[in-house]
């Protein structure tokens, strides 16, 4: 139950002495960690270290919307509650992982969420998309700008099923030309990418197929619904499964969004059970 790690004595993330199992679903934060296109680069700087005072703290300049991160409703909607605004049970809860491989700019839409989850998505469920694409996950113009992508309809879905929180494996709460990597607003960031969507789409034009602002973002914003971007890490050993998950962000002050530790944990004996709140003193 207990490894050592430069060390130091720590129990482990699948056994240890509360039975449960701890899945990490959150890719790496740090230098030259991938970064959205128009963000300026994470900045991290040894204020102290050991040889200077015997001790290490470190000063990080970064977006909040770097790595596994979950956006608030105001980073994309005006008058909208800020991350340290939103309740605390939106970031914990009952859910599950499901899969629907994508390749690129492939739409996920109502009825891919439907045949995925249909029968088995409950309300108030956090709800993660694995689509395969954090095996792309680098600084890349594929993972950011050629990744799937959800559509409008697959926002109605999540209202419609009254899911709680949404997650995803790709860059964004909408498809990629559906923000300003493609002919949307601020952009387009790549404007080379017209030609290639072309060609690929059969001769179509990117601003007739995404007409509009990312509108996913919008429709999970107006109804409470937060999304969680780029989940990584061990998705694919939960994928099929019902878990619950924590992913708690810093209560920031009219906080656009929060880089989060996305944790998914499973009970298998059914033992463990949260405090009942007695007084002990």
């Amino acid at each position: 139950m207990v490894k050592k790690i430069r060390g130091v004595a720590l129990e482990e993330n699948l056994n240890n002495t509360m039975g449960l199992e701890f899945y990490n679903l959150s890719h790496r934060f740090g230098y030259q960690s991938p970064n959205w296109p128009y963000f300026e680069d994470v900045k991290i700087e040894r204020i102290h270290y050991m040889a200077k005072s015997g001790v290490l703290s470190q000063r990080i300049t970064t977006s909040m919307h770097n790595t596994t991160h979950i956006d608030a409703p105001a980073h994309v909607i005006q008058g909208t509650p800020f991350i340290d605004e939103v309740p605390l049970p939106h970031f914990f809860g009952s859910g599950i992982v499901v899969s629907i491989p994508k390749k690129k700019w492939e739409q996920i839409t109502y009825d891919d969420l439907e045949k995925a989850a249909g029968k088995i998505v409950r309300p108030r469920d956090v709800v993660i998309v694995n689509t395969g694409w954090h095996k792309l996950y680098e600084d890349s113009e594929d993972y950011f700008c050629r990744a799937p992508g959800f559509v409008p309809s697959a926002g109605e879905w999540f209202v419609e099923k009254k899911v709680k929180v949404v997650g995803h494996d790709t860059q964004a709460n909408d498809h990629p030309l559906a923000t300003a990597i493609g002919p949307q607003r601020n952009g387009p960031l790549h404007p080379h990418l017209a030609e290639e969507y072309k060609k690929w789409s059969g001769g179509r034009d990117w601003k007739e197929d995404f007409p509009e602002w990312e509108p996913v973002h919008r429709i999970l914003f107006k109804n409470g619904i937060l999304g969680i971007e780029n989940v990584g890490g061990d998705i694919d050993k939960v994928t099929g499964r019902r878990c619950t998950f924590a992913f708690f962000p810093w209560n920031w002050d009219r906080g656009d969004g929060c880089i989060i530790r996305l944790v998914a944990m499973i009970d298998p004996k059914g033992s463990y059970r949260i405090e009942k709140g007695e007084k002990v003193a």
